[in-house]
């Protein structure tokens, strides 16, 4: 598949975009220029609940309208007890050989923004940057565009007949391992919530869903759709129009905070 259009403006400007269900050859296509695309966004993220550690995504998003700036974004059910980290690999940082394997939360300020009712927890990355910058090295990262986030257009174009959807997530497998991977898997709108049809494997709650639209002319794009909540057989997506709404709120705006965990440590 060629000539698939990565979004630099706002969606929305032109015809609404029909979200489409690929063959399996497109799909693969779409998996392999995703990572070409956005693959140093994502890191694996780890709570520090022994009793029920969990594991999941997160991922560097860049936005420019709202007041954070750039921010880590996941699923707010995985964080919330200080002392979570997020796993480091040589591709996001340089020079080679400084960073630390992992960094945990409670060395960075400001911490974790907590939304339980969008299901989405904001970490702005002022604080990541200082902290390698403190210990010498620095982020090489691709955050997730503005341009590319689903507004409530492409969010609109889904239906209830299944769409394409790509998971870029750190699985986690049996001997602990936490590798980058892209899950193929079906997305549907279920009467007012996003839906993505099949339960995903440990380490995909957090992670980023990315959909393919086309327009009137015939031509696709690609769009991140918002990222993936827990779920038993199936997951709901916090859709990016509320991840914007998250975003937009003033820091001195707490309404739709929860302030009583929205720094880790």
């Amino acid at each position: 598949m060629t000539g698939i259009r990565v979004p630099t403006d706002r969606p929305g400007a032109g015809p609404y975009p029909r979200l489409v269900l690929l063959d399996p050859d497109a799909e693969n296509d779409v998996a392999y220029e995703l990572c070409q695309i956005v693959g140093r966004a994502i890191l694996p993220y780890r709570s520090s609940d022994a009793t029920d550690q969990r594991f999941g995504t997160a991922f560097f998003f860049q936005g420019t309208d709202d007041p954070v700036g750039e921010s880590l974004l996941t699923a707010v059910d995985l964080v919330g007890s200080p002392g979570g980290e997020l796993g480091l690999r040589s591709s996001v940082t340089e020079p080679a050989g400084v960073a630390p394997d992992a960094v945990t939360e409670t060395d960075i300020r400001p911490g974790w923004g907590r939304f339980p009712g969008d299901g989405v927890a904001v970490l702005p990355t002022s604080g990541l940057h200082r902290y390698a910058g403190d210990g010498g090295w620095r982020w090489r990262v691709q955050p997730v565009p503005a341009g590319i986030a689903a507004g409530p257009e492409v969010v609109a174009g889904l239906g209830a007949d299944a769409s394409s959807a790509f998971v870029l997530a750190h699985g986690l497998r049996e001997d602990g391992s936490r590798p980058l991977e892209v899950a193929i898997e079906r997305v549907v709108r279920d009467g007012d919530d996003v839906r993505i049809t099949t339960e995903l494997p440990p380490g995909y709650v957090g992670a980023p869903v990315f959909v393919v639209g086309a327009d009137t002319a015939g031509d696709v794009s690609l769009y991140c759709l918002g990222l993936v909540l827990p779920g038993v057989g199936g997951h709901p997506v916090a859709t990016f129009d509320r991840i914007r709404a998250v975003l937009s709120s003033t820091p001195g705006d707490d309404s739709r905070r929860d302030t009583g965990t929205a720094s880790a440590g």
